[in-house]
C-alpha cells in the first residue's frame, strides 16, 4: 500500500500563485508516475499533470505554461507550482501515483480562486 497526503490548497485571488505538494509512503517502488487531476463542482475529474521518475512531464493545455510540475525524489514528493491562477482554476486537487499495476490517490486538497 502506499499512502499519499496533500497539502497547500487555499483561497487565492486571480492572478495569484501557489504550489500544492505531495508526500509518498508505505510501500515505494522506483519506477513510478505522479502527477495531480482535478475536479471542480459539478464536473469530472480531469488530468492536470504528471512527471515520471525519469523527469518526463505532461500538462493539460488549459494550465501550460502557468503551471509547472517537480519532484523531489529523494522524498517520495511532487509538487505543483501554479502561477496566473485563474478562478476556473477552482477545484479539488487530487495527488496520484502509478507504479507497477496500481494506481494511488490523496485525499485531496481545494483551491479557490477568487477575489
Amino acid at each position: 500500500q502506499v499512502q499519499l497526503v496533500e497539502s497547500g490548497g487555499d483561497l487565492v485571488q486571480p492572478g495569484g500563485s501557489l504550489r500544492l505538494s505531495c508526500a509518498a509512503s508505505g510501500n515505494i517502488f522506483i519506477i513510478n508516475t505522479m502527477g495531480w487531476y482535478r475536479q471542480a463542482p459539478g464536473k469530472e475529474r480531469d488530468l492536470v499533470a504528471t512527471i515520471t521518475n525519469t523527469g518526463y512531464t505532461k500538462y493539460a493545455d488549459s494550465v501550460k505554461g502557468r503551471f509547472t510540475i517537480s519532484r523531489a525524489n529523494a522524498e517520495n514528493t511532487v509538487y505543483l507550482q501554479m502561477n496566473s491562477l485563474k478562478p476556473e482554476d477552482t477545484a479539488v486537487y487530487y495527488c496520484f501515483r502509478t507504479q507497477g499495476v496500481m494506481d494511488y490517490w490523496g485525499k485531496g486538497t481545494l483551491v479557490t480562486v477568487s477575489s
